[in-house]
């Protein structure tokens, strides 16, 4: 902590307490959607298809961060004109199957820089455009490599924030907890939307028969993109482990976990949940969720221990399904969850 600030606290009205109600989430009750919009698979569905053709279109430089030997990271940054420390940074992060052209990303960063900030798009290990700089295979639990980029940016800005969405946010929770010692002082705040806290039990809810489309279009994505790296590196990646494989579990099980040093899907869940870590937080973060959300267990969500003095915030809207969060919105593609994660964002930097 700097000498002579006083410690950090999450923004927000204290008498309102850590966790928010499931009507009217957010001071200003940030998400009220038409009747005819809610539930959780059409927020879900909706979102994607109100935000499929968005593309980056400001000037966007690449920046390459090594986060340890033989691991590259490829990050797209756009930079505000003027001396960089004179403004903040949001570095965003996609979740399973994304990249740094995610529409959700898109939308946030295109609203972040119409408001003033820097943007660093994170492309996680092997995602994107970045699978040409590093070959290998991103988990929930490479919160070091989300560090790593962090750190990066921070060189470059005195002040930095994360946005994250679903694996990615659950990334950016469990970099606070567990890498607490190490974040560097620039972190005001972190926004995570849709995190799935207890990996096993949203491997789980993944599978229930209500949600097989989502199910297809992430084993879809995934069988393909490890046959790519398998076709491109044998040396790495053993050719037809992904045959077979229908579900997310059974994909973690047979690839995720091997390649990521677990002993197997539960494994690999239990050491990379970042629900037990909350706890253990010490910077301002809001948790954005939605009761609806078709893939995430609410009670995965709501039920962790929050740390003392309100650092971190919950805030739980009655429909918004995965990401979706579709309504009237400042951001592009009807994406409400964007200006409620700047809103809390620009009062942690201003804060700090």
């Amino acid at each position: 902590m700097r000498a002579g600030r006083a410690p950090r606290t999450a923004p927000g009205p204290g008498t309102l307490g850590r966790d928010r109600p499931l009507a009217d989430a957010g001071p200003n009750g940030f998400f009220h959607p038409h009747p005819w919009l809610a539930g959780g698979h059409r927020q879900t569905l909706l979102g994607f298809w109100c935000r499929r053709s968005l593309r980056w279109t400001p000037a966007a430089s690449d920046l390459v961060v090594e986060a340890e030997e033989g691991v590259q990271l490829l990050l797209r940054a756009t930079w505000q004109d003027g001396p960089r420390e004179a403004r903040p940074a949001l570095v965003i992060v996609h979740g399973l199957g994304g990249s740094d052209a995610s529409p959700y990303v898109v939308s946030t960063g295109l609203l972040a820089f119409a408001r003033g900030w820097h943007v660093v798009r994170m492309n996680m290990r092997g995602a994107g455009d970045g699978e040409a700089a590093c070959p290998r295979l991103y988990n929930a639990g490479l919160d070091s490599d989300l560090l790593a980029a962090v750190e990066a940016v921070a060189r470059a800005c005195p002040r930095v924030a994360v946005a994250a969405f679903s694996l990615g946010a659950s990334q950016a929770l469990l970099m606070l907890g567990r890498r607490r010692e190490r974040l560097p002082e620039a972190l005001c705040g972190v926004v995570a939307v849709c995190p799935p806290l207890d990996l096993a039990a949203c491997a789980d809810r993944l599978a229930h028969p209500a949600n097989r489309l989502y199910q297809r279009y992430f084993m879809k994505a995934l069988r393909e993109a490890y046959a790519r790296r398998a076709r491109a590196h044998p040396e790495l990646f053993e050719a037809g482990r992904e045959r077979g494989t229908r579900t997310v579990r059974d994909y973690d099980e047979v690839i995720t976990a091997p390649h990521g040093g677990y002993a197997g899907a539960d494994d690999y869940y239990a050491r990379s949940s970042a629900g037990p870590w909350l706890a253990s937080v010490d910077r301002p973060a809001l948790v954005l969720s939605a009761a609806d959300d078709p893939m995430i267990p609410i009670g995965s969500v709501a039920g962790w221990a929050l740390p003392e003095g309100g650092m971190v915030r919950r805030e739980i809207t009655g429909t918004g399904g995965h990401v979706g969060f579709v309504g009237r919105s400042s951001a592009p593609g009807f994406f409400c969850a964007a200006p409620r994660a700047l809103d809390f964002l620009e009062e942690t930097v201003a804060g700090d």
